[in-house]
């Protein structure tokens, strides 16, 4: 039933304040939801840049990373530099031995496409090209030009989901020297890595099969975990994680007669992510003991690194967008 009064002043007095707020609450919930609409339309790729990660795939190994992305579009470019004390390709003697004599600087680059989104949204198919350099003060023996420049790693792999929080990856690397210090190889891999919030995921386990296409012969296979303990609470909380792995080069894969061959390596590393300008960043320092077959120790020369446990320390930055 309306309520009315007969005296319209007095009407405008009771009524009029009401009247102008409910009229204003119209208006705003005319207006404000065209104002949320477009707020929506502007922080949805924020948001799914905030949630998003894009695979990165480690050119020594082709073991299955990622990276978290600054960027909601389907192109997402990666930069990664980080300091060594030694330098081993799985488990083995790589130019460098573990000490604070040359210090071998890598520089990484990559380009992660998105290719196909599944039902949910989320992007299940990328294509990966990644790059890895390795800088060092040249020994003696090392002539060629440039004599700084002793490693370039390139990769181009297809990564697919296709299981919740499993990744699985086809690589092609070609590893090269562009100082001559070493031949070049061809390798053909493929890998795979889990990751979920309970049971095995927890553990993030990855595994890596390679063959080589060209440059040599034989198989290998690695597998690794790496459990992790988020040291605060959020998303930008350091992470304290535990990386080991074990691998083995099977029917003279580290070289003609080498036989079969075994590694592993464990230890800690320290991560945290940084937000700088807009982009993503993190932050890793790791130490880890090689430990490795004599005869496998034995493959590095009397030049090299013959330890059968080594220590090995790396810091890095790294970013994608």
């Amino acid at each position: 039933m309306a309520v009315t009064h007969p005296d319209p002043a007095v009407r405008r007095l009771i009524f009029g304040p009401t009247n102008l707020v409910l009229r204003a609450r119209r208006s705003l919930r005319r207006y404000l939801g065209k104002g949320w609409l477009a707020l929506l339309t502007i922080l949805a790729p924020v948001c799914e840049a905030q949630a998003q990660t894009v695979p990165t795939i480690d050119t020594e190994d082709a073991t299955i990373g990622s990276d978290a992305v600054s960027s909601g579009g389907w192109l997402h470019p990666s930069l990664g530099v980080d300091l060594r004390n030694g330098d081993f390709a799985r488990g083995n003697y790589d130019d460098d031995a573990a000490d604070l004599d040359r210090l071998p600087a890598h520089l990484q680059v990559g380009l992660a496409v998105d290719l196909h989104r599944g039902r949910d949204g989320a992007v299940d198919t990328w294509l990966v090209a990644r790059s890895s350099n390795g800088f060092h003060a040249p020994a003696t023996t090392e002539r060629g030009s440039p004599r700084s420049w002793y490693e370039s790693n390139n990769l181009l792999a297809l990564v697919a989901t296709p299981a919740p929080g499993l990744r699985a990856a086809a690589i092609y690397t070609i590893k090269t020297s562009p100082n001559g210090v070493s031949a070049t190889t061809h390798e053909a891999s493929l890998s795979f890595a889990y990751e979920a919030k309970s049971g095995l995921g927890l553990l993030k386990p990855t595994l890596a099969v390679t063959g080589h296409a060209k440059g040599g012969g034989g198989l290998y296979t690695q597998a690794g975990i790496e459990p992790e303990l988020s040291l605060a609470a959020g998303d930008d909380a350091a992470k304290l994680s535990f990386p080991a792995a074990i691998g083995v080069g099977w029917r003279g894969f580290y070289e003609q007669g080498s036989g079969d061959r075994l590694f592993g390596n464990a230890g800690v590393a320290l991560s945290k992510p940084l937000t700088l300008g807009g982009v993503k960043v993190s932050a890793r320092a790791s130490l880890l003991a090689l430990i490795r077959d004599r005869r496998l120790a034995r493959l590095s020369g009397p030049d090299g690194e013959t330890g059968m446990v080594v220590p090995l320390a790396t810091v890095g930055l790294s970013l994608a967008y």
